[in-house]
This record gives structure tokens, C-alpha cells and sequence, in this order.
């Protein structure tokens, strides 16, 4: 099962006795642990038990699970690192009874919801007692999503909220926010609640309305600069500014957008496809995309020229022979005044 699919159900209130989160995923298991403890308890946080079984034998939580609640109809135990389910298992002072465990698999009772939660990597598969739990639980795969599907992971999300987007405005949310889950999740949310039920997600309010990170205000930086307004550009950074970035790093994520500028123009020039450049430069198919439009309104000697004022800049910075502030603002004026 995937953390999609548990999070639908458990949100319609179909509640299974028992759960089994395994993987590192450490956004995917707090999620889950969060909706379940308000769907089963409410406000009843008298029935919820945690316990770390590094610390305490599983026989032990199993009698706690199968303990009639003193208040409220059901309970929830949740228990994490079951090293017993490890290839190589730490050495414990005490012993996992795992014939206890496997009992209460194969006849749960009714009035509890119990958790078991492995964040490892790596499960042994071979042993009877994973098998068992795959089996006789809602198993949920807490793995990292790969790279290559995360697109889909957006897609899935994007029709449970039942809203539409823009190819464009995926794309952007895509490129910005896909290393991060959590920002993910929070921005498409809220995109949905802006155009409501059914509504259509476009291009202009994802740029209105997407929470900047460091490297799309550097995107916006050169948008800035390849449109000669300063005013905006300095606005752009004072922004940067407020999110604690240095000035330093800076200089290093507009360096990265021009190089990538200056890379795209020579692989052009030698009549390589856009997928063919993204291959080659290994980044989201969306930077290319962008790059493309952009790299046409500077030549390879101004590329070149720009690059060189971001490291002399980057030289001065670092030998303190200027403040980097003002240093940074008299860059953004040169390249303006260069591009």
C-alpha cells in the first residue's frame, strides 16, 4: 500500500487493526502517525502509547494492545525500530518473544490500532516474521520516492484535492519544490484551497503564490536582470535577504543559472534536441526548458563576461576587501548594465 492510499482511507475513517510502516521516509511516517492518532482518538490522547522497542520487549507492548482501554472505545499503540526485523539486529539486554507477535497478528482484537513502525532502509525479507506482517497488516511503503516518480507521486495529489493544472504551472512546482515532500504537498494544498473544488491551478497563480525558495528567487534574480530592472532585482534579493541567504551563495546559485545559460547556447549550437541537453547537463527537464528561451538574448562572449564579473565579485567577498551586501547590490547593478 502506498502513503497515498493510506491516507485516503484512513481519512474516510476505514481503519485497520493493524499498520506496518516500513522505510525512511521520515515525512511519509510522521504524516500517517498524525492522521491516525486524530482519526482513532479525537481528543482522547489518554488511549495513545508509544513505545521504542530498542528499549522495550515487543511481548510487552503486545499485552498493552490487547488491554481493554479504561477510557474511550479504542486505543492506539504505536511502536518503533523492531530491529528483530533487521538484517543484522542490534544485541538487546532483554529478548524479543516474536511467537507473541505473531499470534496477535493472526487474531487482533477489535478495540486497539497498532502501529508498528521500521524507518530502515533495508528489511530482512527472508525471515517469517516480515512475511507475517505484510501479510496480516495494512502494510504501508514509506520509502523515498525516486526522482523519476515523483511527477506521478504530483499527479496522484493533484487529482485527490479534484483540481486541474497547467502543464506550466506542474512544471514550475516540479522544478522549485520536488527535492522537498513537505513544501510539496503544503503548496499544491494550497493552491487547491485558492481555486477551490474543481477548480484550475494556472501558470500565474503558481508564480503568484508559490512559497519562493533560495533557487527559484535565483531564477527570479535572472529574470531580473535579463529584463534590466533593478529596482526588482534588488527587491528580489532583499527577499533573500530575510530567508538568511548569504550573499556568498548567492552569487553561487546565479552562477549556476548563467553557466547553465552558457551550456545550453553551446549545446544548441551543435544541434542537440532539448532532451539531448538535459541528458547531458543532468538536470530537470523544466531548467532546460527555461534556459532555452533565455539564452537567446545573451552571446556566448556576454555569458562569458557575466560569469567572470559573478567570480571577481565572489573573490572580493571572500578576501573581505568589500561588505558583502553592498558588494552583492553594486554585482546586481553591473549585470544589468551588462546583459
Amino acid at each position: 500500500m502506498s502513503y497515498m492510499e493510506v491516507m485516503k482511507e484512513v481519512r474516510k475513517n476505514q481503519i485497520a487493526p493493524i499498520y506496518f510502516l516500513f522505510g525512511s521516509e521520515n515525512y511519509f511516517i510522521e504524516n500517517i502517525k498524525k492522521e491516525l492518532v486524530n482519526r482513532v482518538l479525537g481528543d482522547n490522547k489518554d488511549n495513545l502509547s508509544v513505545y521504542d522497542l530498542e528499549e522495550v520487549p515487543i511481548q510487552e507492548v503486545i499485552s498493552d494492545v490487547e488491554t481493554y482501554p479504561f477510557f474511550g472505545e479504542r486505543k492506539l499503540i504505536i511502536a518503533t525500530n523492531p530491529v528483530f526485523l533487521k538484517t543484522k539486529p542490534e544485541k538487546l539486554p532483554f529478548e524479543h518473544d516474536l511467537d507473541v507477535l505473531q499470534t496477535y497478528l493472526e487474531n487482533p482484537v477489535d478495540y486497539s490500532v497498532f502501529v508498528l513502525i521500521a524507518p530502515y532502509e533495508k528489511l530482512d525479507e527472508r525471515k517469517k516474521i516480515s512475511k507475517s506482517l505484510k501479510k496480516h497488516s495494512a502494510a504501508v511503503n514509506c520509502e523515498p520516492i525516486k526522482e523519476k516518480n515523483i511527477s506521478e507521486w504530483m499527479k496522484t495529489l493533484i487529482q485527490q484535492l479534484n483540481i486541474t493544472m497547467d502543464e506550466e504551472a506542474f512544471e514550475i512546482i516540479d522544478s522549485e519544490l520536488s527535492t522537498n515532500l513537505q513544501l510539496l504537498e503544503k503548496e499544491i494544498t494550497k493552491f487547491s484551497l485558492f481555486v477551490g473544488q474543481n477548480g484550475h491551478v494556472t501558470k500565474e497563480i503558481v508564480e503568484s503564490l508559490i512559497s519562493h525558495t533560495s533557487n527559484s528567487s535565483s531564477l527570479r534574480l535572472v529574470d531580473a536582470v535579463i529584463a534590466r530592472d533593478l529596482h526588482r532585482a534588488i527587491s528580489i534579493y532583499k527577499d533573500l535577504e530575510k530567508m538568511n541567504e548569504e550573499p556568498i551563495a548567492l552569487i553561487g546559485l546565479l552562477a549556476f543559472q548563467f553557466r547553465t545559460l552558457l551550456r545550453v547556447k553551446l549545446l544548441r549550437q551543435k544541434g542537440y534536441s532539448q532532451f539531448q541537453i538535459q541528458k547531458q547537463l543532468g538536470v530537470h527537464p523544466y531548467v532546460v526548458k527555461i534556459a532555452m528561451n533565455r539564452e537567446r538574448q545573451f552571446s556566448i562572449e556576454k555569458l562569458h563576461k557575466i560569469i567572470d564579473k559573478l567570480t571577481d565579485t565572489d573573490t572580493v567577498m571572500k578576501q573581505g576587501k568589500m561588505e558583502k551586501q553592498l558588494a552583492f547590490e553594486m554585482l546586481l547593478y553591473d549585470l544589468i548594465h551588462a546583459a
